[in-house]
């Protein structure tokens, strides 16, 4: 039906959104990929060279609070499930073991199905250890029937298996009269074999157009297996974790409904964009911040983000030191400061005047939480002396009339 959602995006931590929102045993199959217990910090490059993110990946409290963290979150994963419904979990060798005895405990140790492992090739070899060349996803279904076609992810036969098949089939088996014969129990599946639990396959190289700078991005490929074989045409499925929205770029592809949860407002709109309907209302957004509260919790990141691109629908300053200037406006290239503060004062109003000067521009805005008499005298001595204005906007303004 037209205008119909396709799937629906929410932005929140995963664990209130199941609890909340989807109702139990609604889903068919769940593929997670959570932050790894890596204790590294990324820096992420959200499309574009100016626009940087910093990515935690950090579990103060060691193994256990984030295994802690995970449980939660499985077992919400596992109520939401139909009792035919599976969970594919993307983990590495940081936490894999600690996470596969917590499944076991959530889906009972007969529901556990696979170990796939993902191997790919790089560079990045120690000269101290084997080189660490393969991540983990545990399968487990939730019930004693569940879903899973193997025919769509065939694979080719090596050469050597196909050398294989014919030896076997011509030296030990002969007619009668001492003739070669085929032997069809020995006949390769012109589809390919079926599939191992070993997959062989390149992650997304730096010059790949499904590349979206996102540092843990999986390739479509991947979630394209998964799905395929995991799920049918209009099955619901579900990221806890969508990060950039592969797995929901890959539902959409294959025909199935999703359900997409990221905590993070940016990845959000990432995810829209790359489904090729910013601001369509055949993909349902919920949860996205809509009050000067909620816009004050936002990470710093995320609050430059929600003002620059969301409200001003501009561009997210110069990658590296951006000299007072955080991000311009769209067209015309106003300089935009974000400080996400209360009671800005006079200093700030100083120093964004000379960056809009050094910009060679005449009209700046800077957004706030809030503002000092000190900040609006000093916008006032600059537009009367210098010429230069400096609108003085805060959030609470910006939420109920974005400026343009």
């Amino acid at each position: 039906m037209a205008g119909e959602p396709r799937g629906t995006l929410y932005c929140g931590d995963c664990l209130d959104v199941m609890e909340h929102r989807i109702a139990p045993e609604s889903v068919d199959l769940i593929y997670a990929d959570p932050p790894f217990f890596t204790n590294k910090k990324y820096e992420v490059i959200w499309g574009d060279e100016g626009e940087v993110r910093s990515f935690e990946d950090r579990w103060e409290g060691g193994i256990e609070v984030y295994i802690a963290w995970m449980t939660e979150r499985l077992r919400a994963c596992h109520r939401v499930l139909k009792p035919t419904g599976s969970m594919y979990l993307h983990c590495d060798w940081h936490a894999s073991h600690y996470l596969k005895v917590a499944l076991d405990g959530i889906f009972g140790r007969d529901h556990f199905q696979n170990e796939i492992v993902w191997y790919y090739r790089g560079g990045g070899a120690s000269k101290r250890r084997y080189a660490r060349k393969h991540d983990v996803i545990l399968w487990y279904a939730k019930g004693d029937e569940w879903c899973f076609d193997p025919d769509p992810v065939r694979t080719p036969y090596s050469e050597e298996s196909l050398a294989r098949l014919k030896y076997e089939a011509r030296a030990f088996r002969k007619d009668a009269n001492g003739n070669d014969r085929v032997y069809e129990g020995y006949k390769p599946d012109a589809r390919g074999k079926l599939p191992d639990d070993v997959w062989i396959m390149q992650p997304i190289m730096p010059s790949s157009k499904e590349r979206t700078g996102y540092p843990t991005q999986k390739p479509e490929r991947l979630l394209e297996r998964v799905l395929l074989a995991g799920s049918k045409t209009g099955h619901v499925v579900l990221d806890p974790f969508c990060g950039c929205g592969t797995t929901l770029v890959a539902a959409e592809r294959l025909g199935r409904r999703w359900i997409g949860i990221d905590i993070s407002p940016t990845a959000t709109r990432v995810i829209k964009t790359r489904l090729g309907t910013p601001g369509s209302n055949e993909v349902e957004t919920i949860g996205l911040p809509t009050t000067v509260a909620e816009i004050r919790a936002l990470k710093p990141f995320e609050f430059q983000n929600w003002v620059v691109r969301d409200r001003f629908n501009g561009v997210v300053g110069p990658r590296g030191g951006d000299k007072g200037i955080d991000g311009y406006t769209f067209m015309v290239h106003d300089p935009i400061q974000v400080k996400q503060s209360d009671g800005v004062g006079r200093n700030v109003v100083d120093n964004f005047h000379a960056a809009i000067r050094r910009a060679g521009k005449k009209k700046g805005w800077i957004v706030a939480l809030g503002f000092g008499k000190g900040a609006h005298e000093e916008a006032a001595r600059v537009k009367r002396e210098d010429k230069i204005e400096i609108v003085l906007l805060t959030v609470e303004e910006l939420l109920s009339k974005p400026p343009g």
